[in-house]
């Protein structure tokens, strides 16, 4: 799947073909992610066994968190290990508890057994992974004697399940919206139990509609409608058949057709080349679209696309370049310059041209913006005393930037400065990056907390029809990975983090709903990493001992081959 592209996939989820099943505790505190570990593909996995006759209470725990890795619906297994009572009111469906494989167990002379563990975190009912905090997982699980043999009479509701079993299970999938222009496909991480029930559960997952952190900044033409039947999936080709959606001139149906194709067509447990859409058992009212539609029919929704003319840009002493050779890029900004430490371009959404530019010029003791048509004079729109790198998004010509460490601002292309509304971010501490989200749906943000250490931080952008922009919750997606450097978008559900104490930086990927984080390699690099730039579609770039590098194959090599490394600073990619 494009959103885990260069990082281990790891999973949760519900099944369901139709109904509900299992997913995690929405009480339960949520935990670390640590680096994922390497998905295993085992010809077979056999199912948990049953408690043995005489086990110890340690040990019937251990074989009740060692049966949620079963992919037998209602989990009977897990049942066993659970007195008769309990058994018959106890669910699997209440959500899922991920922990570390490496959990503790303690007897107590009543018969009780604590679990501790490092909580990864928490998956819901609809298949979305929160990541935890810094808490661990406790739980006391009490025991009785049943017929001389000790049996749970208290689990946790739900599942608590293993962090390597969960991956072994579950698939993380992408249920698409679409942003507010109805142009842009934003992925919305969801994590489903493999198997034929797959395609239903994410269909139906598009019905109930984002998760509630997105929820706000995107549109679901799905909305209103039902499942009239289960998906079925015939010679690669899925037949949705849905209910209950009102037809009128509109009603979104082109881009309803892409949300389906696209999320459907990306799933990795079953392979779907096309997608037959009926309403009612009718063909979806569409002009000049085939019956089976692929995603070769909804070319301009790709979530993925980057603009033709885009190209590695950077920075050689306030010079603008391009990754070409070292090109200068056209214009006073790659000829006499303006001493820019840091740039952004944006591309006309309809032809790729690339049309606006926007660079910071450090000056004493104070910042400018400076912005203006590409190739061309540039002015100044913003000042202050410092200002982050600017940043934009494929949608909007716009820049944003953070001024003085506690204001967001945008800047749309020949027009004034505006305030963007973040109401949580003065309580985080300094924002030093910002990075718009290449949909432009989602902000992250590196902000230096109270005890100095930059962390990383993901909210999403929510605009309202009288103009206004707002950024709402902003909530760490890598607690465990700090100090953070620098960070870029490889897609709309990845990012790319620069992290580490000076000296020891190093390349991370992640989700951006905070799961899978994996270090990646640095071979190749003279030495730590100290700036990024990434796109969908492109090679990241790295600055490494103030050259130039881009990632090729799980490497870093030199941007000509067989040639010096170009000087530069401050990389990145038009959008």
């Amino acid at each position: 799947m494009s959103r885990r592209t260069g990082a281990p996939a790891l999973a949760a989820a519900l099944l369901l073909g139709g109904t509900a099943c299992s997913i995690v505790p929405t009480s339960s505190p949520t935990v670390q992610i640590t680096q994922a570990p390497e998905r295993p593909a085992p010809d077979f996995v056999s199912e948990p066994l049953p408690p043995a006759r005489g086990a110890a209470p340690e040990d019937v725990v251990r074989g009740f968190i060692d049966a949620a890795a079963s992919s037998v619906s209602e989990r009977p297994v897990a049942k066993e290990y659970l007195t008769p009572e309990t058994a018959e009111t106890w669910s699997d469906a209440g959500g899922i508890t991920i922990i570390s494989p490496g959990f503790a167990t303690a007897a107590s002379e009543t018969g009780s057994v604590v679990v501790t563990a490092d909580l990864v975190g928490t998956v819901d009912q609809r298949g979305i992974f929160t990541v935890a905090g810094t808490e661990p997982f406790s739980y006391v699980f009490p025991l009785v004697e049943v017929d001389g043999e000790w049996r749970i009479s208290d689990p946790p509701e739900g599942l608590v399940i293993l962090e390597t079993d969960f991956e072994r299970l579950y698939d993380p999938v992408d249920a698409y919206f679409l942003d507010p222009t109805l142009r842009q496909l934003v992925p919305d991480p969801r994590y489903l139990i493999g198997g034929e029930a797959q395609p239903t559960a994410l269909v139906e997952r598009l019905v109930q509609g984002p998760s509630a952190a997105l929820a706000a900044g995107v549109s679901n033409p799905m909305a209103g409608a039902g499942l009239a039947r289960t998906v079925t999936v015939d010679d690669q080709v899925a037949t949705v058949d849905l209910t209950d959606l009102d037809i009128d001139a509109t009603t979104p149906l082109r881009e309803l057709s892409a949300q389906l194709v696209w999320s459907l067509t990306r799933l990795d447990d079953l392979v779907i080349r096309s997608v037959v859409i009926t309403l009612d058992g009718e063909p979806l009212p569409l002009d000049g679209v085939p019956l089976e539609q692929t995603t070769d029919d909804w070319t301009a929704f790709d979530p993925d696309a980057t603009p033709l003319e885009t190209v590695g840009h950077y920075l050689d002493a306030g010079l603008l370049r391009t990754v070409e050779d070292g090109a200068p890029a056209p214009g006073p900004a790659g000829s006499s310059g303006y001493g820019l430490s840091s740039a952004a371009v944006s591309a006309d959404a309809r032809t790729g041209e690339l049309t606006f530019l926007a660079g910071v010029r450090p000056e004493a003791g104070q910042a400018t913006l400076l912005a203006g048509p590409y190739g061309g004079e540039l002015a100044p729109v913003l000042t202050a005393r410092t200002l982050s790198a600017p940043t934009v998004a494929a949608i909007r010509p716009e820049v944003w930037v953070v001024r003085d460490g506690v204001e967001i601002v945008r800047v749309p292309a020949g027009s004034r400065p505006q305030a963007v509304s973040a109401p949580t971010l003065a309580g985080l501490g300094r924002a030093q990056l910002i990075e718009l989200s290449p949909d432009g749906v989602r902000v992250a943000v590196v902000v230096t907390d109270p005890q100095g250490v930059p962390r990383l931080h993901v909210g999403t952008v929510v605009r309202s029809e009288e103009g206004g922009v707002a950024v709402r919750d902003l909530p760490q997606v890598a607690p465990t990975l700090s100090p953070v450097v620098d960070v870029a978008w490889r897609s709309n559900g990845e990012l790319w983090v620069l992290a580490g104490d000076p000296g020891e930086e190093a390349p991370y990927s992640l989700g951006v709903d905070g799961w899978g984080l994996a270090q990646l390699s640095s071979a190749g690099l003279p030495d730590q990493p100290t700036s990024l730039g990434a796109a969908p579609g492109r090679e990241p770039l790295v600055v490494a001992d103030g050259r130039l590098w881009q990632w090729a194959r799980g490497s870093w090599v030199t941007l000509v081959p067989g040639r010096e490394p170009l000087a530069g600073s401050a990389p990145f990619y038009p959008l």
